[in-house]
């Protein structure tokens, strides 16, 4: 569910692998898996834009290693010296080619780091466009994704009319977490929490305030969607 809390561990169990990269290409053939920081300082220039609807991921930079001190100085990749596509080239490509037309867009999972140990779910996004943009001294990838409602299912084909989700800015979360103290306000448990909306979007309520979120376990947070007709 979009907007859990979950740790780097619980992250790697779900998706079957050590996530040591921040991009993650056709994991199982099905999906793939971004891990942004939306920060102040943060190494990436992540942003959120359209009223929360779309993300924008920045690419990642060439490997630092003997024969490049610097990777904030070069162009980040797009082609290992091999000709094999690196990560940027794997997810400009499909971009590319939803752009085009010719496939759909590829299903991206995004976690966001919100305080070191803390990381939050961000739901499911769409792949839509990508390009290259300059920006002190050199080329950086830039990839536009929608976040869309469910699309969990990763057996079911990629919706052609996904309906779109608003996402909670770290400022929130980061605001919320301190005010409710890492735990949910209905028990006080600290372990399978979740941001929720006080009033649901969908009925009016809001992203951008935490006046309307809070932290719930995920038995309240259930037992809350029960209620709500």
């Amino acid at each position: 569910m979009a907007d859990n809390i979950i740790s780097y561990i619980e992250m790697c169990a779900r998706e079957g692998t050590n996530l040591q990269a921040g991009m993650n290409f056709g994991l199982g053939g099905t999906h793939s898996v971004i891990l942004l920081s939306l920060r102040p300082n943060a190494p990436y220039h992540d942003r959120i834009e359209d009223g929360g609807f779309t993300l924008i991921y920045e690419g990642h930079d060439h490997p630092k290693n003997r024969m490049c001190a610097n990777p904030k100085a070069v162009d980040q990749p797009e082609f290992f010296p091999s000709g094999r596509p690196t990560q940027n080239g794997r997810f400009y490509k499909a971009a590319t080619e939803t752009k085009d037309g010719k496939l759909p867009p590829e299903r991206v999972r995004a976690y966001e780091k919100i305080k070191p140990g803390i990381w939050s779910y961000n739901g499911m996004f769409h792949l839509i466009d990508s390009w290259r943009e300059r920006g002190d001294g050199r080329s950086v990838f830039k990839f536009r994704l929608e976040a869309v409602e469910g699309e969990e299912d990763l057996a079911m084909p990629t919706s052609a009319s996904p309906v779109r989700r608003r996402i909670i800015p770290t400022s929130v979360k980061l605001a919320v977490w301190k005010r409710d103290a890492g735990r949910c306000v209905q028990c006080g448990a600290t372990d399978e929490l979740h941001f929720d909306h006080d009033l649901p979007w969908s009925k009016g309520g809001t992203s951008i305030s935490i006046d309307n979120v809070q932290l719930l376990c995920m038995r309240h947070n259930l037992k809350k969607s029960a209620k709500i007709i």
